[in-house]
């Protein structure tokens, strides 16, 4: 019997009505099974969706660790709860993206020899694969060592959601030598090139993020936030600025008509909606964090990526790349 896929109904901008919308999305349109968890008296109809009762919910503002341990029966605790006890295949929020890696870190654990979680974002490649960020957050400041296991966790993830037989990594620096970049770049760029078991290309640049030619990109938590919050921007800037370019007078709204045809295909390749949502690596369970200003068609994406995940054995390949001993 196929496991749920447990949805944090409480987590994002617009948590419950856009999270219960989309989560019904996803079991009508893909049919995922989907169980939500809430707290009933906020939640209003979840649409004929199970619901498992919870009477707390961890704010978007609130301090992650602290609200984890001090919140027991929230919302995000109670899913990871859910994926640790084996009545969920995985979980997915779009809500404090702290207490959400806080929650899945303390219910499942971390994967043997994993010395810390990382969080992987797709970059959208239009007309081909998305690159993989890691880590786009999880942990501010790291070691070279750390980002070997990134770099490693990250193949492993190219390998079984994209089907990528060897992945091409890159490290992200601010130039293409290898003497280029922090100590800890420098450091992390000699480990990489020594690691078996990883086709590591050097280093890459900012310029290099979309579209990437690399299929892993590994950086410190710190830059790889940094980094995809300009991406985020940027392209906002950029749709904002074509929309009121077209919409100048009535020869550049023909132009855009004829224009749009073709590009709605890459702005939606390009949109945060599509891709879903991110996961968390090197936990002993699947946990998809959306983006906090998630709507329904971007929280229907995320228990999509979610599903993929589990029918993929995402878990089982990233603990073989760690520990390839015991495969």
């Amino acid at each position: 019997m196929t496991l749920p896929i447990a949805v944090d109904a409480m987590g994002g901008d617009f948590a419950p009505g856009e999270i219960i919308a989309g989560a019904r999305r996803a079991l009508d349109e893909l049919g995922l099974d989907v169980v939500l968890v809430g707290v009933p008296d906020l939640m209003g109809d979840p649409l004929g969706l199970d619901v498992v009762a919870c009477s707390e919910v961890i704010a978007m503002d609130d301090d992650p660790g602290g609200s984890v341990r001090k919140k027991k029966d929230s919302s995000l605790v109670r899913a990871a709860e859910l994926v640790r006890d084996a009545r969920a295949s995985a979980m997915v929020s779009a809500g404090n993206t702290g207490a959400t890696m806080a929650s899945a870190l303390l219910r499942f654990g971390r994967l043997p020899g994993v010395l810390r979680p990382c969080i992987a974002t797709p970059l959208p490649n239009p007309g081909s694969t998305p690159a993989i960020l890691v880590d786009a957050g999880a942990n501010a400041e790291c070691t070279p060592e750390m980002l070997v296991q990134f770099a490693q966790l990250g193949t492993a993830f190219a390998q079984a959601h994209y089907g990528i037989r060897e992945p091409k990594v890159g490290l992200l620096s601010i130039g293409e030598e290898s003497t280029k970049g922090t100590p800890l770049v420098k450091t992390t760029h000699a480990l990489l090139a020594a690691t078996p078991g990883l086709h590591f290309v050097g280093n890459v640049e900012g310029r290099d993020l979309i579209p990437s030619p690399v299929d892993v990109v590994v950086t410190d938590g710190f830059t790889g936030n940094v980094a995809l919050k300009t991406l985020e921007g940027a392209l906002r800037f950029v749709f904002a600025t074509l929309l009121r370019v077209v919409d100048t007078n009535d020869e550049t709204r023909a132009a855009g008509t004829a224009l749009f045809e073709h590009l709605m295909p890459v702005v939606n390749e390009l949109t945060p909606e599509r891709q879903g949502g991110a996961m968390l690596l090197g936990l002993e369970g699947i946990c998809v964090i959306s983006h906090g200003s998630s709507n329904a068609t971007a929280m229907m994406n995320a228990i999509r990526v979610a599903g993929e995940l589990v029918a993929d054995g995402v878990v089982d390949k990233m603990r073989l790349a760690i520990r390839p001993d015991e495969g």
